[in-house]
């Protein structure tokens, strides 16, 4: 199914309460490799509700349905110098899908960029939502100004929900100017601790680092990636002054404008990981000092292939697509007190090993209430998140 309108996705969804039958809720079907698979009967796809239905440059607002395309958004933004802050990915090339995200998924997902540590995620931009919940009824949360005391924060909770709660039909977001320039210093290190020292050297600065990276370069060597993004003149000092602050690391680089720019697309888009279209990824959520030693031990496991992001509390993996390798990633996030979550991977896998982490005790039941009052007959997504009992 197909909806056309709100209205009709409404009815939809009633239509399948009535029928006792579970809904695969998606956008374009970007990301369905990531998670656990859905069974379901029946399928709803967002993709037609779409368009712009509100821009106002001047109090950097947007309102769009849930189906319109990210790349839509971004070029109207472009047009008017601004930009959506959490960076959100463009994982057609990871996912091997030929359509983009839409809004809708990437705010049901909470998917961000290399910006998130210095602008927030996806669900930090939310100012309203519409939903149509598990009854088939249309629910407002937020509105259309910075300022606003509407209703209960559902946007928060319909962030990262994948689906399960909710389907999303209008997304409001607060926006941001685009930088004028950018400038990327590139720290070749000898080994990853040493990397995440000059990352936290440069956010512990005072001159504004808007991503925090290492990577692995073409020549195999490890290199620690971090940008500077604001106005020519005071990146030219910046950037002078961040170069010297990190040079006892290793030797550094500028990179500049579009070179700069298009370094950090392919560092948002996991492109520097390398993962081949037989292996699975991960990503682990860590604090940024446990990320080389979470790296070292997956490295022993199974020869993993990483990336660090976000300062170094997102470690991205790629490796074996087998259950002793996942059993290898669920280790070590939990040495790192950490979480982890099977990006992608095949189905078979998917369907036998635990894609996040077990929810913890205090917060199961408010999880269970949450699904009972806004999906009472669980039609939504079900087992997307964590096997069915």
């Amino acid at each position: 199914m197909i909806p056309a309108s709100e209205t009709e996705l409404a009815l939809a969804v009633r239509a399948a309460v009535q029928a006792g039958e579970a809904l695969l809720v998606e956008g374009n079907g970007s990301k369905s490799a990531l998670l656990r698979p859905v069974d379901a009967p029946r399928r709803l796809s967002t993709r037609a509700l779409t368009g712009i239905t509100l821009y106002r440059p001047s109090e950097m607002v947007i309102s769009a349905r849930a189906g319109t395309p990210i790349p839509e958004i971004e070029a109207a933004l472009a047009e008017k110098g601004q930009m959506i802050a959490a960076e959100p990915p463009d994982l057609r090339g990871l996912f091997g899908t030929a359509l983009p995200s839409t809004l809708g998924g990437m705010v049901a997902t909470n998917l961000s960029g290399p910006r998130r540590i210095s602008a927030g995620s996806m669900r930090d931009l939310l100012l309203g939502i519409r939903v149509v919940d598990g009854r088939g009824e249309v629910v407002r949360s937020g509105g259309r100004v910075l300022k606003n005391v509407t209703g209960l924060d559902l946007c928060k909770l319909l962030a990262g929900s994948h689906g399960t709660v909710g389907v999303l039909t209008e997304v409001t977001l607060k926006v941001q100017p685009s930088a004028e320039a950018s400038a990327t210093l590139v720290v070749r290190v000898p080994d990853l601790e040493t990397g995440r020292q000059a990352l936290s050297a440069g956010l512990t600065s005072p001159f504004g680092v808007s991503g925090a990276a290492i990577v692995t370069g073409a020549e195999g060597a490890l290199e620690a990636l971090l940008r500077l993004e604001d106005f020519q003149p005071s990146i030219a000092y910046r950037s002078r002054e961040l170069a010297e602050l990190l040079a006892p690391f290793g030797a550094v680089e500028r990179r500049q404008d579009e070179v700069s720019r298009a370094l950090w697309r392919a560092v948002r888009d996991a492109v520097p990981l390398r993962a081949t279209e037989d292996e699975a990824v991960w990503r682990l959520s860590l604090r940024p000092s446990a990320g080389p030693a979470a790296a070292r031990a997956l490295q022993a496991a199974f020869g993993a292939k990483l990336m660090l992001d976000w300062g170094g509390g997102l470690l991205w993996v790629a490796g074996p697509a087998d259950e002793r390798a996942h059993g290898a990633v669920m280790q070590a996030a939990a040495a790192a007190k950490g979480s982890f979550t099977l990006f992608r991977g095949p189905e078979r896998l998917r369907r036998a090993v635990p894609v996040l982490p077990e929810e913890g005790a205090a917060l199961l039941p408010i999880a269970r209430r949450v699904k009972t009052a806004l999906d009472p007959a669980g039609v939504f997504n079900p087992g997307r998140m964590r096997a069915l009992s």
